[in-house]
């Protein structure tokens, strides 16, 4: 089979180079990087946006033979005609091969049209006012048209070729309901992820457009007329394309500078499973080859593991690399942040697994909470393609909370909780209803994890505010009693407290590096306390979703087990680890599996047996979340009494 570069390589390649040695290869090395597309589709959208796009150009014909022979005769075929509309259009130049999302013949001239799921706004710049240079946002996503024109300019030199973008209108405003429902995600045999089009998909039933196509002939010009620099050596827009070309057919791996922000985010390495199959481990290699470390380097903390580092590239210029190497001067004891990352190098480097509690910070906060407290969080999406007419696309959805309350005799409940899967169904209006039902009893101060559920609140809002709910003002007036705004300096007398802010400035235990995610919190906390070992290695725990649970439980090496490797998987088909990997993406965040299920429940067909199951999966991931605000604060509790 031939190599030829695509335009996901390319892509892969503008990234790093030397990754398009490990992606050609991937038989020989690890990719953490997800390989369920079906999963990926859920997670990112793009699936129903490209389906979209083509209902919006009624009469095109849809090129669906995988191989490169195949789709490129029938594509030929039917360029062959005066006008013709052709989805995923397969087009070759030597050893570039590109399937273009649109391709539109009108005569002399080719519409080449990239979708993209990608919200754009006319607040967007693709120039920088100041650099006058292609912004780093945008850049990927105009590069990838770049070399869609190329390889079509080359292919059909005659031809006017026209590259556009389609992005998501995020001022847009779907004007019919159960648009998302037109489309839906199907696994196919081969493991392969399709988007398919249900029911009445005229230009009519999908109502005012919600994508548009943007010229972008300017930007793709100053990208095709840069140069772009390979180990000091300066390559045209051709030349560069011809060289990652043909260093790709030809197996051969195009070493390049290693550094903190480039590398950070490698997907080619090897985790201990990976190993034992034999694969090889990219990332370890490149810095072997750049740095001359051995195996045993790569277990020691470095700088790359500091929470909110700013300054890796300039430690690893400067030979301080790893934690004993660093000077610590680098840290302002007077600075919060520098403060906390220099804590988590010196408790490191002293392997003091001991947790730092700043006992007398938690009490001052502690001394002003009311009871009982009540621990919440939220769960929500913001697709592409709104669930009602009236919505703008990627607007916050809330489908999901978990509640959790203690009280002053010690007691802890699991009082309530919410979800709405339904499909088609705009669930926020009815998930405030809940909410505050379940909140208004008291004046007990109410704890979130992080910004995310203020930021959510904030959001509904607005929508409230464009809404005729009877009760809508009744709502408003509520939600800003537990809430914040920052633009606007107002603070509700009830306003949530960030159980993420108390852990940045009053707890670290060095099990969690440099991550203070809830899920990296809750196994180091509960491997220090003796309290919650003692508690919840009992059967003491049960509510709607667990009965006689323990949530303490040991390993083979005597270390508390995470609490969240005990749930079941949330999907019966579909591997954890994929599942892991996908929520893994940084856009994504601690959210991604429950989005990506609930995306699942939306646009996929299934039967009412899994969706019950799904959903049950949720409501057990999501009461997890706030009992691990529950044991934290136990744990402080405990600590300060």
């Amino acid at each position: 089979m031939p190599k030829y570069l695509t335009k996901s390589r390319f892509k892969l390649a503008h990234e790093c180079p030397t990754k398009l040695f490990y992606t050609g290869r991937k038989d020989e090395y690890a990719d953490q990087a997800s390989d369920d597309p079906f999963l990926e589709a859920l997670a990112e959208g793009g699936f129903q946006v490209g389906e979209l796009a083509k209902a919006y150009h009624p009469g095109g014909h849809d090129i669906k033979a995988l191989g490169y022979e195949e789709a490129l005769a029938e594509t030929n075929a039917l360029l062959k005609a005066d006008d013709a509309t052709i989805f995923e259009a397969a087009v070759r130049y030597e050893n570039l091969f590109v399937r273009v999302d649109i391709l539109k013949k009108q005569g002399p001239v080719l519409d080449l049209i990239e979708v993209k799921a990608k919200s754009f706004s006319d607040t967007d710049q693709f120039v920088g006012q100041r650099s006058g240079e292609i912004t780093p946002g945008w850049e990927p996503y105009l590069m990838d048209v770049a070399f869609q024109h190329y390889v079509l300019k080359k292919a059909f030199p005659t031809a006017i070729i026209r590259p556009q973008l389609m992005l998501v209108d995020k001022n847009a405003r779907t004007s019919v309901d159960g648009l998302n429902q037109k489309f839906k995600i199907v696994r196919c045999e081969g493991d392969r992820t399709i988007a398919e089009q249900v029911g009445d998909t005229s230009l009519e039933a999908l109502g005012e457009p919600i994508l548009t196509a943007l010229n972008v002939q300017e930007y793709v010009r100053m990208l095709q007329e840069k140069t772009y620099d390979v180990n000091g050596v300066e390559y045209d827009f051709e030349e560069y394309i011809n060289f990652l070309a043909t260093k790709y057919a030809g197996n051969e791996k195009i070493t390049t500078p290693v550094s903190c922000k480039k590398c950070a985010g490698c997907s080619f390495r090897a985790n201990d499973e990976d190993v034992a199959k034999g694969l090889k481990d990219g990332f370890k290699e490149c810095w072997q080859h750049a740095k001359g470390f051995c195996d045993g380097d790569f277990s020691c903390p470095c700088v790359m593991d500091i929470w909110n580092f700013r300054q890796k590239d300039d430690c690893l210029d400067a030979g301080e690399f790893f934690f004993q190497d660093l000077d610590m001067s680098r840290f302002d004891p007077d600075n919060e942040t520098q403060a906390r990352q220099c804590l988590q190098v010196e408790m490191t480097c002293a392997c003091n697994g001991d947790p730092w509690v700043d006992g007398d910070g938690l009490k001052q906060a502690m001394s002003g909470w009311t009871w009982p407290l009540h621990f919440i969080d939220f769960e929500t999406s913001a697709v592409a393609i709104p669930f009602s007419a009236g919505r703008h696309p990627y607007e916050m959805v809330a489908f999901q909370f978990s509640h959790h309350a203690a009280y002053e005799d010690g007691r802890i409940e699991h009082q309530d909780e919410y979800i709405n899967t339904t499909p088609g169904q705009f669930p926020n209006f009815d998930f405030v209803r809940h909410l505050k039902a379940a909140l208004e009893g008291d004046s007990g101060t109410v704890f979130r994890y992080a910004a995310h559920e203020n930021t959510v609140l904030n959001h509904i809002i607005q929508q409230l505010r464009e809404s005729s709910e009877p009760d809508r003002d009744e709502l408003i007036e509520w939600i800003r009693t537990i809430t914040h705004d920052s633009d606007t300096g107002w603070s509700g007398a009830r306003d949530m407290v960030d159980m993420l802010d108390l852990v940045k400035k009053y707890y670290y235990q060095i099990d969690m590096g440099g991550s203070n995610s809830i899920k990296k919190v809750l196994p180091a906390v509960l491997n220090t306390s003796e309290y919650l070992k003692t508690k919840y290695s009992q059967p003491i725990y049960s509510s709607q979703n667990f009965k006689d649970m323990v949530w303490v439980k040991a390993d083979e090496a005597g270390r508390v087990k995470d609490p969240y490797k005990l749930l079941p998987p949330i999907f019966s088909d579909i591997d954890q680890d994929e599942v892991e990997k996908v929520e893994g993406a940084a856009h994504l965040a601690d959210g991604g599996a429950a989005m990506t299920a609930y995306a699942r429940l939306q646009f996929s067909d299934v039967p009412a047996e899994e969706q019950n199951a799904v959903e049950n999966a949720l409501l057990r991931y999501c009461e997890l979340d706030t009992l691990a605000m529950v044991m934290i604060w136990e744990e402080w509790r405990d600590r300060c009494s």
